[in-house]
């Protein structure tokens, strides 16, 4: 069996972990939501406006690898702006970190163009 990895940009370097096809499609299902919610926090009805809460993205995959996402869209101006909390984690190593939304849509979306 071929090993699919996934590589992930951060603010500053990159993360790069085995990585199955249904997670990916599971974590895109997840983050296309998250944007909608972010969307959905962006288009206040009226200016000074409190738009309705949103609940937080929260994804776990337990693979080789374990992947957490975390992201409070109520706190975010815009998707574009919008930063989540990730850790990534193994028997011997955790890196927790922040990424960009829209870098870490983007690589999900060219890792499932690849994997097919």
């Amino acid at each position: 069996m071929s090993e699919n990895r996934l590589t992930l940009n951060l603010v500053e370097g990159s993360v790069s972990f085995s990585f199955s096809p249904q997670a990916a499609r599971e974590l895109k299902a997840a983050l296309d939501e998250l944007m909608q919610s972010l969307k959905a926090v962006a288009a206040k009805t009226t200016p000074g406006g409190k738009p309705s809460p949103q609940r937080p993205m929260e994804y776990r995959s337990t693979g080789e690898v374990f992947l957490e996402i975390f992201c409070n869209p109520n706190i975010w101006s815009t998707p574009f702006a919008a930063k989540v909390l990730l850790t990534v984690r193994d028997a011997s190593i955790r890196l927790t970190t922040e990424a960009e939304l829209t870098r870490v849509v983007e690589d999900i979306n060219q890792y499932l163009e690849q994997v097919g």
